[in-house]
């Protein structure tokens, strides 16, 4: 038991040392060598209406740039509703029982 309990601690804590170690690494917000300022956004901007025919440049994003992200998502949200659902509906069966 104290053999397992010492190894939990010391995959605790090499997962907390890799994820301080990866935000180390991260560069300062607002810096130009910051991931959110790269092409991809500028590309977006300008091709969206010529890649796509789409108007609104959030929909053209939304559904044919990022159309797979957003059907992941959907289904992510959709199955944490029902597992909702369910939940509440066997907890009123239980209750309603006595």
């Amino acid at each position: 038991m104290r053999a397992r309990n010492l190894l939990i601690l010391f995959m605790a804590l090499l997962v907390a040392y890799v994820v301080l170690i990866g935000v180390a690494e991260l560069p300062p917000y607002g810096m130009p060598d910051n991931p959110v300022h790269n092409q991809v956004s500028e590309r977006y901007v300008a091709d969206a209406l010529e890649d796509t025919g789409v108007l609104n440049m959030v929909t053209a994003i939304v559904l044919d740039y990022r159309a797979y992200d957003t059907m992941f998502e959907t289904i992510v949200l959709f199955t944490a509703a029902l597992a909702v659902v369910i939940t509440l509906k066997t907890a009123e069966r239980k209750g309603g029982g006595k």
